[in-house]
């Protein structure tokens, strides 16, 4: 099939305590409040050409609104619009204008879990910056990983229907498989689905400029009181380094860098048994994976399945 999608636009999070969570990204975190209005503000990463990375909405419960992807044309989103109704997934919106920073045009439509994804194409390119050294704010998104009750029923609908394709997956003697990075692109994983126990966002990630800016992220986050879930370390599948918050209503949040780029020709996907010394955390330097970090990844049960957000 064509791969249409190019790359992860933005994730949209909807939550009770706006102010508290609007202060969290636009202060500690280090994204940039691009414009607010009403309980809805759209925050940009400095280093990223994106109009906004995250989307913050003041709602009465906690939910994932939206994960939004680009493709390279009008022509390809009409494409995929047709595919994917041919297909029968279910469509939210029709190909057209899209009301947000940048404009563009694209559509919504629900994925197999009941999670709305947004394409477009022709959005607005923001005017953004290099990164200086030891200037430790989120260059761009990195990827999204959610939370499936099915993981591979996920996997072959994202393969099937939006040109996915497998990178690695993560295996343990008694879960089994538990989390498969997908790709869209050259770069190991846009997205990853972990096997939860319900439908849910696992986390996102930013990347930073380079191990030390990453590190001094890690450390401000520190000193100034968030929770820290996991981390600092390196992890084998995608070979980035990892340190994992919790932001103020729950969701797991992580500063990352240097995300492996992948030969697509010919890369051929591992299976990495997570309960090896190694796999995890290359270093050895983060405190261990236990049910207590797997649980907070779990997050809440999203209230927001098969409802399409008000905006």
């Amino acid at each position: 099939m064509n791969h249409l999608l190019t790359h992860l636009r933005h994730v949209d999070l909807a939550v009770p305590d706006y102010d508290r969570q609007l202060d969290f990204y636009s202060g500690v975190w280090g994204l940039t409040k691009v414009t607010e209005d009403s309980g809805i503000s759209f925050l940009a990463a400095e280093g990223s050409p994106e109009q906004y990375v995250v989307r913050l909405r003041k709602a009465d419960e906690k939910r994932l609104d939206l994960v939004s992807y680009g493709v390279a044309s009008p022509q390809d989103v009409d494409t995929l619009a047709e595919r994917l109704l041919a297909g029968g997934v279910q469509l939210i919106s029709q190909p057209g204008t899209v009301d947000t920073p940048g404009g563009g045009y694209g559509f919504r439509f629900f994925d197999v879990d009941g999670r709305t994804i947004e394409v477009s194409a022709d959005v607005e390119v923001r005017q953004h910056r290099k990164i200086e050294e030891k200037e430790s704010i989120p260059v761009k998104l990195s990827h999204v990983v959610l939370n499936s009750p099915d993981l591979n029923k996920t996997r072959e609908w994202y393969e099937t229907h939006l040109g996915f394709r497998l990178s690695d997956t993560l295996w343990h003697p008694r879960m089994g498989e538990a989390m498969h990075f997908m790709r869209i692109s050259s770069q190991h994983h846009s997205m990853a689905i972990a096997q939860g126990p319900h439908t849910a966002l696992h986390h996102v990630s930013f990347e930073m400029r380079g191990i030390d800016e990453y590190m001094r992220g890690t450390g401000r986050l520190l000193r100034a009181g968030v929770r820290k879930l996991w981390g600092p370390g390196r992890h084998t599948a995608g070979d980035n380094t990892f340190t994992y918050f919790l932001d103020p209503h729950g969701n797991t949040v992580e500063y990352t860098t240097e995300l492996e780029t992948l030969d697509e020709d010919t890369w051929h996907p591992h299976v990495y048994d997570f309960s090896e010394d190694g796999v995890a955390d290359q270093w050895g330097t983060a405190n261990p994976m236990n049910e207590l970090i797997a649980k907070e990844s779990f997050n809440d049960v999203d209230r927001g399945v098969f409802v399409a957000p008000p905006v």
